[in-house]
């Protein structure tokens, strides 16, 4: 609705101050055409909005103007309470901030709203934790993002990420923003010209420096983040393992594939006793060898023939103890 579109746009341009007009375009999903006639609907309707021309112009609100009008719907509503219990940001010592946030916008609520906000709270509740969940240490999470929001530069000594056996490196960076994906922190700085990603758990020391960076005008972190997953995932060594696997525990060994590796299990036909015949995704024969060895024999390896032969030496090794 037009209604909801030119509260957005006063909105967007109250938070970023000045957006061309291709920019609100693209952030309302409507064309610069729509854009214009909308700014002129806001001016008339006594909204102080201009337009400036030429390099660095674009359209922005009189510095002076702010309005209190959320226009938030009951749908809305009920999505923004449903953010409250983000356990990453208790972790970044948000939380306090957070409740108080939340405590004013519900105050802020007409009536009619404030029972969406209870449903909200008491409907639906975020558990970000996996079941097998490791707590991380977040020691030097909050160093990290104060020099992050300061653009101070970190001097970092850390672990290379997926190589434990390699010693320390001992690094300046750039520290750029912070991600929380599952259970685990990762910090996305630049080092030596290069961007890179370092898990918060790996680093050993860090330090805050008074010296300062200006940061690139142009970088977006979940951009960013985005195009790093997948170079990484497809960089990511896959031990593929073809086997005989029981239908009853063919639900358990998919949900852990789905958990931990983010992929399915690949079936490829059904053997005459009722056994799948599937294609096994893991990163490497020691891995594969554990998770194997753990259900006994509901699972047979047929290739590679190494990892047949580990398994069975395993199994022996054990039969043998017992």
């Amino acid at each position: 609705m037009r209604a909801d579109r030119l509260i957005s746009m006063l909105l967007l341009l109250q938070i970023h101050g000045k957006l061309s007009a291709e920019q609100l375009a693209k952030r309302l999903e409507v064309s610069t055409r729509t854009v214009y006639r909308d700014m002129e609907a806001l001016s008339t309707a006594g909204v102080p909005v201009y337009a400036e021309r030429g390099p660095g112009g674009g359209i922005a609100l009189l510095e002076s103007y702010r309005t209190s009008l959320t226009g938030l719907n009951s749908r809305e509503v009920r999505a923004l309470f449903m953010l409250s219990t983000l356990s990453p940001l208790d972790q970044l010592g948000a939380d306090q901030e957070l409740k108080s946030a939340f405590l004013k916008l519900a105050a802020a609520l007409p009536a009619s709203l404030r029972m969406d906000e209870q449903q909200a709270r008491q409907r639906i509740y975020l558990d970000w934790k996996p079941w097998s969940h490791r707590e991380e240490s977040t020691a030097h999470l909050q160093t990290i993002q104060q020099a992050v929001f300061q653009s101070r530069w970190l001097s970092v000594r850390y672990m290379p990420m997926g190589a434990p056996w390699i010693e320390p490196l001992e690094n300046l960076v750039q520290p750029y923003g912070l991600v929380a994906k599952e259970s685990s922190w990762y910090l996305v700085c630049k080092c030596r010209a290069l961007m890179r990603v370092i898990r918060v758990v790996d680093i050993l020391e860090v330090f805050q420096l008074a010296k300062g960076f200006i940061r690139k005008n142009d970088f977006d972190l979940e951009r960013f983040w985005a195009a790093w997953c997948q170079e990484y995932a497809a960089d990511h060594p896959r031990y593929l393992v073809k086997a005989l696997v029981s239908p009853s525990i063919h639900p358990a060994l998919q949900r852990y594939f789905q958990e931990h590796h983010s992929e399915q299990i690949t079936i490829n036909t059904s053997s005459e006793n009722g056994w799948y015949v599937v294609e096994l995704p893991f990163s490497t024969l020691e891995e594969a060898r554990q998770r194997i060895l753990g259900y006994g024999g509901s699972i047979e390896v047929i290739e590679p023939v190494a990892l047949r032969y580990s398994v069975a030496d395993y199994a022996q090794q054990i039969l043998k103890r017992y």
